[in-house]
C-alpha cells in the first residue's frame, strides 16, 4: 500500500484519451490565517480536457452555442477553492495551446500556474459579475494565489489496476493513483486577500491524480492523516486511511458497487483492494445526506483484519463540486466534496472466529466525497 510510484503521476493523456479524456492533480490542505489563526481548508487542482480538440480559446462543454454545434469540451482549468465558513470553487480556463508538459517527469504548466513532485505555485480569480454572467463556468466568485512546497510521505499504490499495460489498453474508464495520502504542504496562500500560512506539520495534505474518458457513479472517496488513538492518546503520526471508488467499468463492462483502499497504521499495511482477489477483501459502504451532517459508513475486511468507519462532515461546509465529462455531459449534479470531516475507526485482527481490537481511531481534516449520477 505504500508503494511510491511517481510515474503513475505522469501526463496520461495519449491515443484515444486525446479526443476523449481528462487529466487531473489533485492536492488538499489546511492552513491558518495569519493574523487569527483560525484554521481553513484549501483544495488546489490541473485538469486537462480533449486536449486534441484545442482551439484558440478555451472550449466550455456548458456553453450554450458550443452544446448546439455539438463541440466537445477541450481546455485546460486551474479549479482551487475551500471548505468551511463559506465554501466555494473558483475556475480558471485556458486554451490547451496554454498548457505544457513533460513526458518523463511530472511538470505542468497553465498559463502561469505550475506544478511538480515537490512545488507547486499560481493564480485563480473569478469576478462576482463572471460567475453570473458565464453559468458555464460552473464556479463562484472569488480569489487565491498559492506558492506551496510538498512532501509526499505516504502513498496508496492501487496494485496492477493502473500498471502500465492496463494504461496502454485504457482498461479502465477512471484510473487513480495517489501518492501523497499523507503530504506535508509549506508555504503561503492568499484566498480572497486574506493571508494564510501553511505549516507542515499542521497542514494534514493529501496529494492523487485521476485520469479516464469518464467519471463513475456511485463516487467515493474518504482520506484522512490527522489521526489520534483513543486507546492509548498518542497521535499517530505515521497513519493515514484511503478509501476510494463506486462503480468501476472494465474493458466496457460495469462492475458492481466496488470500492478499494486502507488504513497504513503506524507503519503497517491494512489493504482492502477488490482487485487483489486472494487477500479476500470486501468492503460494504452506505452514504447518508443529512439536514445537519452527511454520513459515510464503511466496513471493509480481509483473510486478517476488519476496519469498521463512520465519518461525518457539516453540510454547509461541503461544496457540491462541479466537472463536466470529456463527452460534454454534466451527470454529477450532487457530487457532495468537503474537507472537514471527522469520525472514527475501530480496527481488528481476525483470530480464528474472533476478533481482536487493534486499536480506536479518531480523526479529522478529512476530505470526503459523495456523489451519483442525476436519475
Amino acid at each position: 500500500m505504500n508503494k511510491s510510484d511517481i510515474s503513475r503521476n505522469f501526463y496520461m493523456l495519449n491515443g484515444p484519451l486525446r479526443k476523449k479524456g481528462y487529466d487531473w492533480w489533485w492536492h488538499n490542505f489546511t492552513g491558518y490565517h495569519r493574523k487569527t489563526g483560525k484554521e481553513k481548508a484549501f483544495f488546489i487542482e490541473y485538469f486537462i480536457c480533449n486536449p486534441a480538440l484545442g482551439e484558440e480559446i478555451p472550449v466550455l462543454g456548458q456553453e450554450k452555442n458550443n452544446q448546439k454545434l455539438g463541440k466537445k469540451p477541450s481546455y485546460a482549468m486551474i479549479k482551487v477553492g475551500s471548505w468551511g465558513e463559506n465554501p466555494k470553487q473558483i475556475h480558471n480556463f485556458y486554451p490547451i495551446s496554454d498548457f505544457t508538459f513533460e513526458k518523463k517527469n511530472l511538470s505542468i504548466q497553465i498559463g502561469d500556474c505550475i506544478l511538480t513532485e515537490k512545488h507547486m505555485e499560481g493564480y485563480c480569480e473569478v469576478s462576482k459579475e463572471e460567475a453570473i454572467l458565464h453559468p458555464e463556468y460552473m464556479c463562484d466568485a472569488g480569489s487565491m494565489k498559492w506558492d506551496l512546497k510538498i512532501d509526499k510521505q505516504i502513498s496508496y499504490h492501487v496494485g496492477y489496476g493502473a500498471s502500465k499495460l492496463f494504461r496502454k489498453l485504457n482498461a479502465f474508464e477512471m484510473f487513480w493513483h495517489a501518492e501523497g495520502i499523507k503530504t506535508k504542504y509549506s508555504g503561503v496562500v492568499e484566498y480572497d486577500n486574506e493571508v494564510y500560512d501553511i505549516i507542515p506539520d499542521k497542514s494534514f495534505g493529501y496529494a492523487d491524480k485521476n485520469w479516464g474518458a469518464d467519471f463513475t457513479s456511485p463516487w467515493l472517496w474518504i482520506s484522512s492523516c490527522n489521526m489520534k488513538s483513543l486507546l492509548t492518546g498518542k497521535v499517530l503520526a505515521n497513519s493515514a486511511v484511503e478509501f476510494g471508488g463506486g462503480r468501476p467499468k472494465v474493458f466496457g463492462i460495469t462492475l458492481n458497487r466496488r470500492l478499494l483502499g486502507g488504513l497504513y497504521y503506524e507503519g503497517k499495511m491494512y489493504d482492502y483492494n477488490f482487485s487483489k482477489f486472494w487477500t479476500g477483501s470486501r468492503i460494504d459502504f452506505s452514504f447518508e445526506e443529512g439536514e445537519i451532517y452527511h454520513t459515510w459508513k464503511l466496513i471493509a475486511q480481509n483473510h486478517h483484519s476488519v476496519m469498521h468507519l463512520v465519518l461525518k462532515c457539516k453540510k454547509d461546509e461541503m461544496l457540491k463540486i462541479n466537472y463536466e465529462a470529456p463527452n460534454g455531459k454534466k451527470r454529477h449534479n450532487r457530487l457532495w466534496n468537503g474537507g472537514t470531516g471527522f469520525g472514527r475507526i475501530k480496527l481488528y485482527e481476525k483470530t480464528n472466529d474472533f476478533k481482536v481490537l487493534i486499536d480506536e481511531i479518531e480523526f479529522r481534516n478529512t476530505g470526503c466525497e459523495y456523489g451519483e449520477y442525476d436519475k
